[in-house]
């Protein structure tokens, strides 16, 4: 079992879906990350940045759920990251109404002396300077490096995105933001190009659609378990990177044919993180649920077929 640190926001979030609305909740890349990691078990830790207006209580969850918490730093004074977003009917694109970056606007991770020599480092989507300050403040080279990017980097900081992504293992990004990084619309030709970037492996998020993995010549593909009703998209995505991570550094072992593994754990997790607001659904998630939906996604994909 290897360490697993993750790096990316612990936030506040305000949402509307066809389904309803909320008020500040819980959310940040890590938070998601974490708790859908926490099912496997592996030491963890976040690193982050809060203000003094983040309420213990969550604090305490995330503790609860064995997420080492003491390199999430608290700004005294500091108000707390704030995201907040309109979901169209087709839950596929959205609104951003709101951001406030607050604390995070002058956030520089610190990466725990314990943590240093983590096997597993997964950079949830920051600044790429700042996920690149972690991988350099790691006393040893990881066993993996995964790094979740969106298209705002790719407009803003390219070249320093383009520095970071040469130093990982593993990047993971959405159709749209794999055809915006590689200027070809074949994700085929884009994971090739994305690969020439650095990485050895390139997972394409298509939402409700499912996940591509892409190796050298080899592709996998997982689907995403189709769901009577998504109440809120946000975060599964990150969900599906703590699944993919979490179940890599739970089994220490990063080939391409435990990876498909990884995708379908995170593709399962993921399947549960849209079923309610925020993080609601992956704080109450049993074992049991778990296993009984990978029996789903086993039926879903396994089949027999007879060869001429």
């Amino acid at each position: 079992m290897s360490k697993l640190l993750i790096v990316g926001t612990v936030a506040f979030d305000a949402i509307e879906t066809p389904f309803g609305k909320t008020d500040k909740i819980l959310g940040g890349a890590a938070t998601y990350i974490g708790l859908s990691a926490s099912n496997f078990n592996v030491p963890m830790a976040i690193v982050s940045v809060i203000g003094d207006d983040f309420p213990e209580n969550d604090i305490q969850m995330l503790k609860d759920r064995n997420i080492d918490v003491s390199s999430l730093e608290v700004v005294k004074g500091g108000k707390t990251f704030f995201w907040s977003g309109r979901y169209h009917n087709d839950m596929n694109s959205r609104d951003t109404l709101d951001t406030q970056l607050n604390v995070l606007e002058n956030f520089s991770p610190v990466v725990p002396q314990n943590f240093k020599n983590a096997e597993v480092v997964m950079l949830g989507n920051l600044h790429p300077l700042v996920q690149l300050s972690v991988i350099q403040q790691m006393e040893v080279r990881p066993k993996l490096i995964v790094l979740d990017t969106m298209n705002f980097w790719m407009d803003v900081a390219l070249d320093d995105l383009k520095k970071t992504i040469a130093e990982v293992d593993v990047i993971t990004i959405n159709d749209e933001e794999a055809r915006q990084l590689s200027g070809e619309y074949s994700l085929v030709k884009a994971a090739r190009i994305i690969t020439k970037m650095g990485p050895k492996y390139v997972v394409i998020k298509k939402g409700e659609h499912g996940a591509f993995l892409f190796y050298e010549e080899q592709v996998f593909f997982a689907p995403a378990l189709p769901l009577e009703e998504v109440f809120d998209p946000t975060g599964a995505g990150d969900t599906f990177a703590g699944g993919f991570t979490g179940y890599l550094a739970s089994t220490d072992d990063y080939s391409f044919k435990n990876m498909k593994k990884a995708i379908i754990h995170g593709s399962n997790l993921a399947s549960f993180c849209v079923e309610k607001f925020g993080t609601e659904r992956m704080q109450g998630l049993t074992n049991t649920e778990i296993n009984q939906r990978l029996r789903q996604f086993k039926e879903l994909t396994q089949f027999e077929i007879e060869l001429a």
